[in-house]
């Protein structure tokens, strides 16, 4: 039989790694000294850990025996904590240097970066870009603190006063806890949503380089993360970002506080009203532009990634067109998948779908090209259940009518038939989004659509939100494989974000992220993005009109069952 004993607690505490290995070390010893016994040196450095299931900074201590998994930067959690940290010193750095104009962090570009602004005075030039750079290196060759500090609300609300920010004013009026974490580098203090790295000298790989109206803050992606990839050319990206971003800033809500603000003042259904006729009035614009060159067209093609609302645009597309007298035919793409037998395979052995070679492109190139010639065609019917492509219904398309085909690959020039490329209207749909919770903490694009997902999914197919959490990763892979590298080929980008979505959203998604269970992978991510819904207030989901975007998300959409193709 064992011995139990009464004894004193040992100065010791074992770590038990993910890996399987177990450090000991001094009770009340930080992450950073624990995993400093690991290869830190690896292609992806270590910037924080989950200890006991949740995500912490590498200054925790660790008073108890623990688990511990390594978070490295080539990891969401990593990445986010490396680019944030790296914003924390662009502007300890800019104030250093410059005691005028407001450095503002606008949206990501997509090889790795963030565009920035300077307002309140001249852009910056070539020399002084250089100059913060220069400055920003020699922070990280001296490797200095980031002093994390919990002080009173009100304190923090006089310090952003003292500095004139009043976007942060306003974000932390409805704030309901009565502290803040701020963190200090040298002068420069600062809230940034979410943990940081324990000093600059983590912050090796970056870069600033000019682009048109700012710069870049220039970081690693995560599959490369001690390289900087080379700039992509976005101008049509870039472009959606600014004017939806112009537009809201005419609005007066071009960040979080000032949702709040308008929502107590009454103003919410107005938020919603304009949102709405801005969607409505670039929908007319793309009809119009459609409408205007019929007689060369054949086919539109709508592509997006996942939760951009595709599904809803194309109907409010398509009833814009039907009031100019063009009444298109949708064909599902979905139903050109090849036989299950022939469908390829990923990296891991599984059934890969989204791959473009998981369509029957020859089968597909025929029939468009038959279409739009006037002939009579057979189309296939996808068996999703026994894997096999039956025979669908028969169709024949009038004379002049377009074709409408939506999917993942609408932007990638293999998909239709060289004969039909420049008969195609291509659009992009995303939800760019650009109300920031304020100059310096940005809303992810991902995030929203996440989001927006979770509340879907629970709805529509009855899942957790950790079940769509777990699969967002291989989501998110896939668009960047298929979908982002020919969004360039669009012809126009419609931007589906609306400025109070988030806070329609926040009554649905709240309850389904509290219920992920704590110890699970998907508990970090449901707890990140349960502190993120904070920051809103709560805008009352009845006031979003039927035929709305957003209603593809909260449910009750007029267009759901919309159908108006009458065959013959």
């Amino acid at each position: 039989m064992n011995e139990i004993k009464i004894t004193e607690p040992s100065e010791n505490v074992d770590v038990h790694l993910s890996s399987g290995q177990t450090l000991r070390g001094k009770r009340g010893t930080s992450i950073e000294d624990f995993v400093k016994r690991l290869d830190n040196n690896a292609s992806a450095p270590i910037v924080a850990a989950i200890v006991n299931g949740d995500l912490r900074e590498m200054h925790y201590k660790i008073e108890r025996e623990s688990t511990l998994k390594p978070v490295r930067t080539n990891t969401a959690d990593g990445a986010r904590i490396y680019r944030r940290s790296l914003t924390f010193l662009l502007e300890a750095a800019f104030q250093q240097l410059f005691h005028t104009g407001e450095l503002t962090i606008d949206h990501s570009v997509g090889s790795g970066g963030y565009y920035c602004q300077v307002r309140g005075r001249e852009m910056l030039s070539a020399e002084e870009l250089e100059m913060l750079s220069k400055r920003m290196q020699a922070e990280v060759k001296r490797d200095a603190d980031f002093i994390r500090e919990e002080i009173p609300l009100k304190e923090a609300i006089q310090h952003f006063e003292a500095l004139g920010h009043t976007d942060k004013i306003a974000l932390l009026a409805h704030r309901k806890k009565d502290y803040l974490t701020m963190y200090r580098l040298g002068d420069h203090m600062d809230y940034h949503h979410g943990y940081m790295v324990p000093s600059t000298g983590y912050l090796k790989w970056f870069d600033l380089q000019e682009s048109k109206g700012g710069f870049v803050l220039r970081f690693p992606r995560r599959h490369a993360p001690k390289e900087l990839l080379p700039m992509g050319d976005y101008p049509q990206l870039l472009s959606a970002f600014r004017r939806y971003g112009d537009w809201m800033t005419k609005l007066g809500i071009d960040n979080a506080g000032a949702l709040n603000e308008a929502i107590v003042d009454g103003r919410a259904q107005e938020i919603v009203l304009v949102s709405e006729a801005l969607h409505e009035m670039h929908i007319a614009s793309v009809a119009r532009q459609i409408a205007k060159n019929r007689d060369k067209l054949r086919l539109i093609l709508i592509a997006g990634p996942s939760s951009s609302g595709k599904t809803t645009f194309s109907r409010r597309l398509t009833v814009q067109l039907l009031a100019r007298g063009i009444s298109p035919f949708p064909l599902e793409l979905d139903n050109y998948f090849v036989d299950r037998a022939k469908t390829p395979r990923d990296e891991h052995g599984e059934l890969d779908f989204e791959v473009i070679e998981a369509l029957n492109l020859p089968l597909l190139a025929e029939h468009l090209q038959k279409l739009a010639s006037g002939e009579r065609v057979q189309l296939p019917r996808y068996n999703f259940k026994s894997g096999v492509s039956e025979k669908g219904e028969e169709i024949q398309l009038r004379e002049g009518q377009l074709i409408i085909l939506e999917g993942i690959h609408g932007m990638n020039p293999r998909l239709i038939p060289d004969i039909l490329r420049d008969q195609a209207f291509r659009i992009y749909i995303s939800a760019l989004t650009q109300l920031n919770l304020d100059r310096h903490n940005r809303v992810s694009t991902t995030d929203t659509r996440l989001i927006r997902r979770i509340v879907r999914d629970a709805r529509e197919r009855g899942y957790t939100a950790q079940e769509t959490i777990s699969r967002w990763e291989s989501v998110r892979r896939g668009e960047k494989r298929h979908i982002f590298p020919y969004q360039e080929n669009a012809d126009i980008m419609f931007n589906s974000a609306l400025a109070y979505e988030l806070a329609a959203l926040k009554p649905f998604a709240e309850p389904l992220l509290r219920q992920v269970p704590h110890g699970t992978s998907e508990y970090v991510e449901a707890k990140r993005l349960l502190a993120f819904l904070e920051w809103f207030l709560i805008l009352d989901p009845d006031l979003v009109p039927e035929n709305s975007l957003a209603k593809e998300f909260l449910g009750g959409s007029v267009l759901k069952n919309f159908k108006w193709w009458q065959g013959k």
